[in-house]
């Protein structure tokens, strides 16, 4: 498979954090810039409301100083007018955080769908290297790392530098030397926080990457919890388990610290400076320079200078998690698939299947699975595919439905060779059934579209019907609308689900992998009559363990250690005793002393 052309690639942005950063800022929230402009218009207002707050804190004070002679209703006014305010800021706040998280879910969405397009789009050589729980971890825990980054981090750092300007003038009204000491203790502090935020970033990848392998281990040990319990392997398992998870938490803790390590120097300086503010106000009331009023004021300017230095200390953090999430995220987006594109549209009818001396190595120099495989398929016939296990069997059809490449030789689709062919057509026009059929926790519908809106309920039903669920469909509660919960369905059933999947995509080449492998004989007869019409006038392999299976197939191969053993019509090969496959059907109808799983094992060799 190949990138799609519309999939963002962040990992190609200008090398370094800041680059990739800012295009990621950039590709995401470009799209939602009215919901952008309204959040900043919110913190905006928020931060003017917040200047004024502490000038009617220090007219009240001042004004109530003069005991008796006060104005109450002055007073009255600045209260009101203070509650207000008080409450003007809380509700843009509230509003701006409701704003922010839609914008962070959205963009952050689209690049969940961006991530899972792009990984879909690789080759099948790329999948074995990572687990699907690694993949899930990757796709939704990096990118949620990320939500509060695209919601809240451009306008929250705008917002807080905005509000530590407006306090630091306010300094320099009421005092210019209280005004010189205040910013160049901010800037200091902005220096020092920027000078140790980096060291966050390495431990946060560490974390992250060890939260993956955590998901990939458990994913791993639930899908094979049967085989788990039979070997009675749980108690291994479960120490295994802890020390994934003893090395996650390890990791997490030193990523914490490192992290901590910004807002604990903020606390530290702003300690002192709360002190030194604090100090400077007593001295200038004492020498009768400045009100009490204004002594108040001072006090809460400062503390206006620390929320927006705490606000950009958090946001600090988060972009050193943003960083180790965007640079997780882009090592998967850097990734490229090994089977480039072809150009060239595949027909709807069916085509040709041409092997012509096939060979392949699932890895380069290593042992070939496939060696010197040459034959061809006519148009809308359908191929047995006989072999024992390991004869490569399921490599041949790998390389039709191309999750691989050949090593050597060709695969054509009609006069195409399967390069040439433009992969989204070729998916399109190629369907595989394989034996274990995955039922999502959907509706019946969903299961079948695959979430596509486009298909017509009348299309599912019909598509059911054809496939012999038409009694099952008139069961269920809503129709197709039916949820399905997983393992509501038998092993036939999923199969037929399956063949219903097909028969709404109408392909022109089907590959059945052993289909009928786990059912009971009135199952699978019901399967038989519904293959019979999904393989009707389209280019068909079967792959088959069980000679049943392929007993209408129009042609035969035989597998065997990767090489062709026999070829040609199944009726001829039935007819000739010295066949190979005849020999099978003897075996298998007991008229020889060997059983069919003996005497394969004995050709392949």
């Amino acid at each position: 498979m190949t990138t799609s052309a519309s999939s963002p690639t962040p990992a190609q942005a200008p090398a370094g954090a800041s680059g990739r950063t800012l295009r990621v800022l950039g590709q995401y929230l470009a799209p939602l810039k009215w919901w952008v402009l309204g959040l900043a218009a919110l913190l905006l207002t928020s931060t003017a409301l917040n200047l004024q707050l502490p000038q009617l804190l220090a007219q009240f004070v001042d004004t109530a100083r003069e005991g008796s002679g006060a104005d109450l209703d002055l007073l009255t006014r600045l209260a009101l007018t203070y509650i207000a305010l008080a409450i003007g800021v809380q509700i843009m706040n509230a509003l701006a955080t409701y704003v922010g998280a839609r914008v962070g879910w959205r963009a952050t969405n689209q690049l969940r769908a961006d991530l899972t397009r792009h990984l879909l789009s690789l080759d099948m050589a790329e999948h074995k290297e990572r687990t699907p729980g690694e993949l899930i971890e990757r796709i939704d825990g990096d990118v949620t790392a990320l939500s509060n980054f695209f919601s809240q981090f451009a306008v929250r750092v705008f917002g807080a530098g905005l509000l530590l300007i407006g306090a630091l003038f306010m300094f320099w009204r009421v005092n210019a030397w209280v005004g010189l000491g205040v910013t160049t203790f901010a800037l200091i502090t902005l220096w020092a926080m920027n000078a140790v935020r980096k060291h966050g970033i390495e431990p946060t990848e560490r974390e992250r990457e060890s939260s993956a392998q955590l998901y990939g281990y458990v994913e791993e040990r639930l899908a094979g919890l049967d085989d788990v319990r039979a070997l009675g392997a749980g108690q291994h398992h479960l120490h295994r388990f802890l020390a994934v998870q003893r090395e996650y938490f390890g990791n997490f803790l030193a990523s914490w610290k490192a992290r901590a390590i910004v807002w604990q120097l903020s606390m530290g300086l702003f300690a002192a400076g709360y002190v030194a503010i604090l100090s400077a106000a007593v001295g200038l009331y004492a020498a009768g320079a400045i009100t009490l009023g204004t002594a108040f004021l001072m006090y809460q300017y400062m503390s206006m200078v620390e929320e927006p230095i705490d606000q950009l200390s958090q946001q600090l953090q988060d972009l050193q998690k943003a960083g180790a999430s965007l640079s997780r995220i882009g090592e998967l987006l850097a990734l490229e698939s090994g089977l480039p594109s072809g150009t060239q549209e595949l027909p709807s009818q069916a085509p040709d299947l041409t092997f012509d001396r096939v060979d392949f190595a699932y890895e380069a120099g290593g042992e070939r699975v496939l060696k010197d495989v040459s034959f061809q398929l006519p148009a809308g016939q359908t191929l047995g595919l006989l072999g024992r296990t390991g004869s490569g069997k399921t490599t041949l059809t790998r390389l039709v439905s191309r999750l691989y490449d050949p090593t050597g030789g060709e695969v054509r689709l009609g006069n195409l060779s399967i390069t040439d062919i433009a992969l989204p057509s070729l998916r399109e026009r190629v369907a595989v059934v394989s034996q274990d059929v995955q039922v999502f926790q959907a509706s019946v519908r969903d299961n079948l579209t695959f979430f596509d809106p486009q298909v017509s309920d009348k299309r599912v039903a019909a598509a059911l019907h054809e496939v012999g669920l038409g009694s099952w469909l008139a069961g269920l509660e809503d129709g197709i609308h039916t949820p399905l919960p997983t393992g509501s369905l038998s092993a036939g059933q999923s199969q037929l689900l399956a063949f219903a999947r097909v028969l709404l995509r109408d392909p022109a080449v089907i590959i059945l992998d052993e289909p009928s492998s786990r059912l009971d004989p009135a199952t699978e007869a019901t399967l038989t009559a519904a293959m019979d019409r999904l393989l009707h006038g389209r280019t068909a392999i079967v792959i088959a363990h069980r000679l049943e299976t392929v007993a209408r197939a129009d042609r035969i191969l035989v597998l065997g250690a990767g090489e062709v053993l026999e070829f040609g019509e199944r009726e001829e090969l039935a007819a000739d005793p010295r066949s190979q496959y005849a020999a099978l059907l003897r075996a298998a109808a007991g008229q020889s002393e060997q059983s069919a799983e003996e005497l394969m094992a004995e050709l392949s060799a």
